[in-house]
């Protein structure tokens, strides 16, 4: 198994857990604009290694969810950026490009310091 990213969450949005309810989280890099800070969880921008592909292994914390659909623009914009959204609805075919899909299952909790890893 091959490491693909990590990372850590800094910061917490106060409106990030809004989207919650909608089986989604937003991730951006601590340089997120500022409308869009309050409704992110901001991780440190770390280079991508390879490819992410569906099959591989997203970890929130100690959770693992496999994933199913990747974006087009995902590799690049969490590399550039730390900006993807994830969405936890299990879809086969990734319908926006800066989204990564995992398979449905409870969200856990995300705080300060909760590590985020892609391994394939």
């Amino acid at each position: 198994m091959a490491e693909i990213f990590e990372t850590q969450v800094v910061n917490i949005g106060k409106n990030a857990d809004e989207f919650l309810s909608e089986k989604m989280i937003v991730l951006f890099g601590e340089n997120a604009p500022e409308e869009l800070k309050n409704y992110c969880y901001m991780i440190r921008v770390t280079q991508v290694v390879g490819e992410i592909v569906p099959g591989a292994t997203l970890y929130l914390g100690g959770e693992p969810f496999e994933i199913t659909a990747v974006g087009d623009a995902v590799v690049k914009n969490l590399g550039q950026l730390g900006h993807i959204t994830i969405r936890f609805d299990g879809s086969r075919t990734a319908e926006l490009p800066g989204t990564l899909y995992v398979e449905a299952k409870p969200i856990p909790s995300i705080a300060i310091g909760t590590t985020i890893k892609i391994i394939k």
